[in-house]
């Protein structure tokens, strides 16, 4: 009889496009998300937690860049007896659950409805340097609601969350839009056909890239591109282009130029008119409630997500600058974004809902307070209380029992403790803030060994002799100021 194979060892490595986060990384998204939640909360938002895989059918076609519902979307197909179940699809984004969620529970809910939402989202993308299948969102939206006061309201909640985590006024900008505004524009220039506004809204989107003179090419014949390469335009005349090249330079000095430099680009425009109308809506609320030029302002280059939203539009875009991979400089750039979208819900009454939202990029918000010192990267570990005796086990889980009920991280070493050495390299791998030592002796004469690690480092990286006698790196107390004494040392006293 042939001997079996044995079946291959699985290979330890994280999928494709994924990526496992660590201690320090979890807890510093945690610490953001509840400064963020705690806004949103501040602004009367509600919770939801909605499920994690939803029917195909109702995520829809609105995963951008993809021509069918489960392409772009981690899909599978329910077994059943007929061979005929649903297909399900793990969530791409939380604003396509929230329409199946407003739809099926809307006469449950309250009008408006104001919720928000925190979590994983995955994506069947190509992957590429910090761009995951899998990733945090955060958003707030409010259904129900054609207000121009709800979108006033997210661009300010969306400034308050920047600077409660950390982002101080003047590293960042929320520069707001109008869709309507660009259909005006549509308007003046005369283009109806939707293909052709589908291609002028590309090379709208261009502008931040090749700048007036490029988009000008693009929306005419066509221009070269930086690789040699021709890329043909949309064939529009000259004249034609103008009301484009108008919106995209309208911003003046002053909300006040901005706006008339945008109706003068809409011509006659009735829709035109009225995204300029909720612009100066939005700035005068804005105004009202203390959210200056400084903090939000009107800003007709904000063009990304104008072909998926239907009004207002959104951008929070930090600007502080940073030295890329090749040590360029360049500005941070954009962390979250939104808009209002008055047709998702639709998809399931029939009748158009109106709502609004915002979401924020979690890893490059979190990235950004990387680079503004907001966030170290390091996490302090647990003080380390060793064990010196096998047999004295009882002692030691005592002293970390007080040490937690004061409030202090702490663990026992829980390894092998035959070699000392191992335990303290244990301490300083858990980035330890102090090590407790209690062997035979220490026990006889009721004290304790504590050994600052925090100190210790210091002085291995470059304090002075004097600091180093100032404070001795490893200090004897008596067992019974175990607390204290940790106290102090985590606040830099002992």
């Amino acid at each position: 009889m042939a001997k079996q194979k044995k079946a291959p060892r699985p290979k330890a490595e994280t999928p494709k496009g994924f990526r496992d986060y660590f201690g320090t990384e979890v807890t510093e998204r945690t610490e953001m998300l509840q400064g963020i939640e705690a806004v949103y909360h501040r602004y009367g938002f509600d919770a939801l937690e909605s499920s994690g895989v939803e029917t195909v059918q109702a995520l829809g076609k609105f995963l951008p860049d993809v021509d069918r519902p489960n392409e772009g979307v981690f899909a599978w197909q329910e077994a059943d007896d007929d061979g005929n179940g649903d297909w399900l699809a793990l969530r791409y984004d939380l604003t396509a659950p929230l329409a199946r969620v407003y739809a099926q529970h809307r006469n449950d809910l309250p009008t408006p409805y104001r919720r928000y939402a925190m979590g994983p989202v995955w994506r069947n993308e190509k992957p590429g340097p910090g761009r995951y299948r899998q990733f945090y969102q955060c958003d707030a939206d409010t259904v129900g609601t054609g207000s121009v006061a709800a979108d006033a309201e997210i661009c300010a909640m969306l400034s308050d969350c920047l600077e409660e985590v950390g982002i101080p006024r003047g590293d960042y900008l929320v520069r707001v839009n109008n869709r309507k505004v660009l259909n005006g524009v549509l308007e003046a220039m005369g283009v109806a056909d939707e293909g052709q506004q589908a291609d002028v809204l590309r090379t709208i989107d261009k502008f931040d890239k090749v700048g007036e003179a490029g988009v000008r090419e693009l929306l005419g014949k066509g221009r070269l591109d930086a690789s040699g390469a021709y890329i043909d335009g949309v064939g529009l005349a000259a004249e034609q282009a103008e009301p484009v090249i108008a919106f995209l330079t309208s911003k003046g000095a002053t909300a006040a130029d901005t706006l008339a430099n945008l109706r003068a680009a809409i011509g006659d425009s009735a829709v035109g008119a009225e995204g300029v109308d909720e612009l100066e809506q939005i700035a005068a609320l804005l105004e009202a409630g203390d959210y200056g030029s400084d903090r939000i302002e009107i800003d007709p280059s904000v063009v990304r997500g104008l072909g998926y939203y239907t009004g207002p539009v959104f951008e929070a875009e930090l600007t502080f600058e940073i030295l890329d991979e090749k040590g360029r400089k360049r500005q941070f750039g954009s962390v979250a974004g939104g808009g209002r979208y008055d047709d998702l819900v639709a998809r399931f009454t029939g009748q158009k809902v109106p709502a609004v939202g915002v979401s924020i990029g979690v890893d490059r918000l979190l990235a950004a307070l990387r680079e503004k010192g907001r966030m170290s990267g390091e996490s302090e570990g647990p003080v380390v209380v060793t064990v010196m005796d096998r047999d004295r086990m009882a002692d030691y889980q005592a002293m970390v029992a007080e040490l937690r009920q004061a409030g202090i991280r702490a663990e026992v070493y829980l390894g092998n403790p035959k070699n000392f050495g191992n335990q303290l390299k244990y301490a300083d791998k858990r980035n330890s803030p102090a090590a407790v030592i209690e062997g035979a002796d220490e026990k006889d004469r009721g004290v304790v060994q504590v050994k600052d690690l925090i100190l210790g480092k210091k002085i291995a990286e470059n304090a002075t002799l004097e600091e180093w006698k100032e404070r001795p790196s490893q200090a004897e107390i008596p067992r019974d100021q175990l607390v204290q004494h940790i106290q102090k040392l985590l606040k830099g006293d002992s």
